[in-house]
């Protein structure tokens, strides 16, 4: 079977990315998150465990391109990126590039925040 085209590659990401968002929003209000963010932690799991069975049951059945651009791309994309950022960090493990794996780990995590509070200082002024 071949890949989808662009154009229709780009659709799947879109639809299916609109849907994981929402998805994330809605999860995001039933999960009464306080002081400590439950939501967010709830969500970044199911997405893992969700593109867990998604990248084993592609695996089992030897890929489809179309379901991966639209689920794993798409939906939980859209849901999470900690879904995608787990599962290369554990395809780089399963490949015997521990050494990388924890430089992505290490850089993912020091850089998401370096680069957070660099944008709030910028947006406030340099406060």
């Amino acid at each position: 079977m071949n890949p989808p085209g662009f154009l229709l590659s780009s659709l799947a990401v879109a639809l299916g990315g609109g849907f994981g968002a929402w998805l994330r929003f809605v999860a995001s209000r039933l999960i009464q998150s306080g002081s400590f963010p439950y939501a967010t932690l709830t969500i970044n799991i199911v997405g893992s465990f969700a593109m867990g069975l998604l990248a084993g049951w592609l695996a089992r059945q030897g890929g489809n391109e179309s379901v991966r651009l639209l689920l794993g791309v798409g939906v939980l994309g859209g849901f999470t990126t900690f879904s995608a950022f787990s599962l290369e960090v554990v395809t780089l493990a399963q490949r015997g590039a521990l050494g990388a794996a924890a430089l992505y780990v290490g850089a993912s995590l020091a850089g998401g925040i370096v680069g957070l509070i660099v944008g709030m200082a910028i947006t406030r002024g340099g406060a």
